[in-house]
């Protein structure tokens, strides 16, 4: 192992850690451009971003996308999965979607799964059923097997078709051939991937690689955590705190890992060294912004992030790590569809928004299927927020952005909404908008 004997240490403001975050995360003006190439980009860069099957406003990482890619529809992420094959459906932070170079790296995870129900006969029937009626019919859901039997499974008791189906998908047998809405057609991994990649060994030997790969990874879908449980860490099997641990300091030795200091938080954060680049160019942009020559206040210290609005999704990498958020941001945010009704404190779902380094608000939307309108039912300004009209360009777009990965034919607010909370102008502007 090569040893770095001066671990170097970046001292940052609060403010210089959202706007790093923000801009490793792309929700920036300028981000990225136009393209099915830069969703693949974005999704590389950040490792993963979560799949979820609940559509209100568009699925998880269609929200997630959509805040981020000029132009994004949802059949540039489709085509990319289920036709140019560069992405893949997988297990990764929970489910997710990841780059289809990286399927070796999982080869420990399909490993485990092809353990688990190995002595269930009925199982075992039912997965010898399965490849009968692919070798015979093609790809094919669960729904498509005559099946009414039940078994125990994951959430709750599923048919048996289902479970065995899901079986050979998470040991890789079988990939994601396409999807209905929600319903997934599976067919042969070995008819979807090139052979010179399923045939590639896992290019982590020892279990000490896997998690230095794996951390090394998470904190890259971030951009910035710190070693402490929390959501930020869910989907490592076998990585516990005395394991993740380990993992930090091997890679700050090998300088994989660089330490970041926030002013008031006690912990220490870390950044992947290959993103060091981008933070040492945000301070150095800050010390030139300060000097007598530049320009002063926020908004000329970083115009990329004064620009620009978006609705995030509900799992956005982003909000990973919600407690990191709350200290960072001041902004506390819970998804809380699996809450009861009396339980919420906002909305089944609802949408943080993000204007320029801060959060100013969430919003509850709902489609109205029937019209082809997006309607936003509830809005809360978070402390101190209100409609300015300098935010208005920012919002404009941030809704357009909206409404075509929804694919709606407009969006309205509620009139309570609209006077409650003074989104007269906002509400015009939609209008207004082609």
């Amino acid at each position: 192992m090569d040893e770095v004997t001066d671990m170097i240490t970046y001292s940052l403001s609060k403010r210089q850690a959202r706007l790093f975050l923000l801009r490793h995360q792309r929700l920036v003006a300028g981000g990225l451009p136009e393209g099915k190439s830069s969703i693949y980009d974005f999704v590389r860069h950040v490792g993963c971003i979560q799949y979820d099957p609940l559509s209100i406003a568009g699925h998880n990482h269609e929200l997630v996308l959509q805040a981020r890619i000029p132009g994004f529809t949802p059949v540039m992420a489709s085509e990319l999965l289920y036709k140019d094959r560069l992405l893949i459906d997988g297990w990764d932070k929970n489910m997710s979607i990841y780059c289809t170079e990286d399927w070796p790296y999982f080869h420990r995870l399909r490993e485990a799964a092809a353990l688990r129900h190995q002595n269930n006969e009925a199982m075992a029937a039912m997965i010898t059923h399965v490849r009968e009626e692919l070798d015979a019919r093609g790809p094919l859901s669960s729904l498509d097997l005559a099946s009414k039997e039940k078994i125990d499974w994951s959430w709750a008791p599923a048919r048996l078709s289902r479970a065995a189906m899901e079986s050979m998908y998470f040991r890789g047998e079988l990939s994601i051939h396409h999807r209905v809405h929600t319903r997934r057609y599976y067919d042969y991994t070995t008819k979807l991937l090139p052979p010179e990649l399923l045939h590639t060994d896992d290019p982590n030997v020892t279990t000490d690689q896997y998690h230095d790969w794996y951390v090394l990874r998470r904190i890259g879908s971030i951009g910035l955590q710190w070693n402490r449980s929390g959501d930020g860490w869910l989907g490592i099997t076998g990585l516990k705190s005395k394991e993740r641990t380990a993992a930090v300091q091997r890679l700050l030795l090998k300088d994989k890992l660089r330490e970041v200091r926030i002013e008031d938080i006690k912990l220490p954060l870390y950044i992947r060294t290959a993103d060091a680049p981008q933070l040492e160019s945000l301070l150095l942009e800050e010390d030139t912004a300060g000097t007598d020559e530049s320009p002063s206040g926020p908004q000329a210290r970083d115009p990329q992030a004064a620009a620009f609005a978006a609705a995030l999704a509900p799992l956005d990498n982003l909000l990973w790590d919600r407690e990191l958020i709350r200290q960072l941001f001041g902004f506390h945010y819970r998804w809380e569809v699996y809450k009861p009704v009396l339980e919420r404190e906002y909305g089944y779902y609802v949408l943080p928004l993000l204007y320029g380094d801060r959060f100013i608000g969430r919003l509850e939307p709902v489609m109205n299927k029937k019209t082809g309108i997006l309607t936003i039912a509830r809005w809360w300004w978070e402390a101190g927020e209100a409609l300015e009209r300098g935010m208005l360009p920012a919002l404009r777009q941030a809704f357009s952005s909206l409404q075509r990965s929804t694919g709606a034919s407009g969006i309205r607010f509620a009139p309570d909404v609209v006077h409650s909370c003074g989104l007269q102008e906002l509400e015009s502007a939609l209008s207004a908008s082609p």
